[in-house]
């Protein structure tokens, strides 16, 4: 059997141009070369398999040539390769810069490559900096490692730092497509792209890909045989869930959830990629993003055809949901469940989001102004189970919602508007919202402004008002609103009542209740045009912060006999 040599070797770099995605660290080294600008120690530093010990290696060949070299001369007796993992004793730093002091037999430099350099001990970084800092003229070190933060300061200081990038999708399958055609091997182009994402930015790592599936699937390399060989779900899986979800197919969703589970793929796998695959979608809808999908121009034509069933919103909120099953996943103590009850409620958005269709009424303005009537204004308020009831009266009123159709003027008198929704529990908080913001629009359920009593009041009315109210509030067993309420005397300008508070609580404890307070004093008052002003002063909350001193004097003033007490038995205050 013929030797095999794997492509990440077979396929390593000679040169700096063959180096794929790190052209503004090539050039740099190159330039350095050529202006004789070289610095004695390096740092290669960045993800696995992005070129570091490849570049490392070309360096070491391109300085010690001089034009004359045959092309496979590797000057193997001047570079010196150290694994810093298994070489990461002091004596191991100190046999090296034993070595450092001999001048290289052949070539101009000696070049030391030490890998993984972030594994020496602290005693070998200390006994190697000297060394480092001062080199003799004809040695050069070059250090490489994935983690640059576990390299002590004082070694950092004394480098040249190149940090490598990690390749992206687009270079890395641009040089498997020539790999491929160097091995007449004829490949999908979604199939080198699922492989390039599959490496995330490693170029060995893709290579190693590309020998493992081409020995699956030979020399024809097609989508389905990629999948399927690194077991990795494919675009398809959540064309077809997003389909299900916008169909509101929960049973259909579920199965395929199942189908996906029983091929052997992990719950999280699947709603990861479904929230990637929102925000594709989402990228999709706006023209100047797509160059953000990283995928093949077939597959971006599907993208572009799905992203316009949905609406902004819904990406918005399906992502958001999507991300939150991530995040309670690894958590959770029933991770199918976390990962079905998302998927319903996904398919859960549009449904809900339904508005029941209503027939919408409106009267012609012209037959009003045929009859002498003027219209007025009634606001209809989008509640659960609210009717409005109207009056026969002698104006008119006009329904308006949307011009869809119209009705006689004499089925008004006693017309009831109901907006169906769903009940709700009246326990619910969502109930207890849904009463509170009907008892807000309850405000604009009001005819037109201008046919509205607006009596005149004054100060002195008002405080009558005021306080009957706060009286009955104690009644009702509502007594903290009626303490805040006390806690200034109201003042008015006009039909605006102006009220100082001395904290933010008792601000919003009143903006809670406003529209009762205002009902009751619009009613009272009759006039319909007032409105609260309320704002915090501090200095207030500072008078009621009584110390022992003060507290004693009050309650002196309301019963002297508490003074005579404490004289009597001498007790302080």
């Amino acid at each position: 059997m013929e030797h095999f040599v794997v492509s990440a070797r077979k396929y390593r770099p000679q040169t700096f141009k063959d180096v794929v995605g790190q052209q503004a660290i090539t050039n740099t080294l190159l330039n350095a070369i050529k202006n004789n600008h070289l610095a004695q120690a390096l740092l290669f530093t960045g993800p696995r398999g992005v070129g570091k010990t490849t570049c490392a290696r070309i360096l070491a060949k391109m300085i010690n040539s001089n034009g004359s070299e045959t092309g496979d001369e590797d000057f193997a007796f001047n570079i010196f390769e150290l694994d810093a993992a298994s070489n990461n004793s002091v004596d191991d730093i100190r046999n090296l810069t034993d070595q450092v002091r001999i001048p290289p037999q052949v070539g101009k430099y000696k070049v030391y490559i030490i890998d993984e350099v972030h594994m020496l001990s602290q005693a070998a970084f200390n006994a190697f900096l000297k060394t480092l800092e001062e080199p003799p003229k004809h040695c050069i070190f070059i250090l490489a490692t994935t983690e640059k933060h576990k390299i002590i300061p004082t070694i950092l200081s004394r480098c040249q730092i190149f940090d490598f990038k990690r390749i992206t999708v687009k270079d890395a399958k641009a040089y498997l497509q020539h790999i491929a055609n160097e091995q007449d091997i004829i490949a999908d182009d979604d199939a080198l792209h699922i492989i390039a994402q599959k490496a995330d930015g490693a170029m060995r790592d893709a290579l190693s890909i590309f020998d493992r599936v081409v020995s699956f699937s030979g020399k024809n390399l097609t989508r389905q045989a990629v999948t399927e060989n690194l077991n990795v779900l494919d675009y398809e899986t959540y064309f077809t869930s997003t389909d299900l979800i916008l169909e509101n197919k929960i049973p259909e969703l579920l199965l395929q959830f199942n189908n996906t589970l029983s091929k052997g793929f992990d719950g999280h796998h699947y709603i990861t990629g479904l929230a990637s695959h929102f925000r594709d979608l989402l990228v999709s809808k706006t023209p100047k993003t797509i160059e953000l999908l990283e995928i093949g121009d077939e597959t971006k034509e599907k993208y572009l055809e799905q992203s316009k069933k949905p609406t902004q919103a819904f990406l918005l909120q399906a992502i958001n949901l999507a991300n939150e099953c991530d995040l309670k996943y690894k958590t959770s103590k029933n991770q199918r469940l976390l990962v079905e009850l998302c998927l319903m409620q996904l398919a859960s958005i549009t449904f809900d989001g339904e508005k029941k269709n209503s027939k919408n009424y409106i009267i012609p303005a012209s037959y009003f102004k045929n009859k002498g009537i003027t219209p007025i204004a009634i606001k209809i308020p989008e509640t659960k189970e609210e009717e409005i009831s109207i009056e026969n009266t002698e104006k008119k009123p006009i329904i308006s919602k949307t011009p869809e159709a119209t009705i006689d003027i004499d089925t008004l008198p006693k017309i009831a508007l109901k907006k169906e929704a769903k009940r709700q529990s009246g326990l619910s908080l969502s109930s207890i919202k849904t009463k509170k913001e009907h008892s807000i629009k309850q405000m604009d359920v009001v005819i037109n402004e201008d046919d509205l009593p607006k009596d005149p009041f004054s100060e002195n009315d008002l405080i009558i008002v005021w306080k009957a109210y706060t009286e009955d509030l104690r009644t009702k067993g509502k007594h903290n609103l009626a303490s805040i309420l006390s806690i200034d005397i109201p003042k008015v300008n006009d039909t605006t009542i102006f009220l100082e508070f001395p904290n933010q609580t008792n601000k919003i404890e009143l903006e809670k209740n406003q529209y009762d307070i205002l009902s009751y004093l619009r009613k009272k008052l009759n006039n319909y045009h007032i409105s609260f002003e309320i704002s915090v002063n501090e200095e207030i909350e500072k008078q009621f912060a009584y110390t022992p001193l003060e507290k004693f004097e009050k309650l002196k003033e309301k019963n002297p006999s508490i003074d005579l007490l404490r004289k009597t038995f001498d007790l302080d205050v």
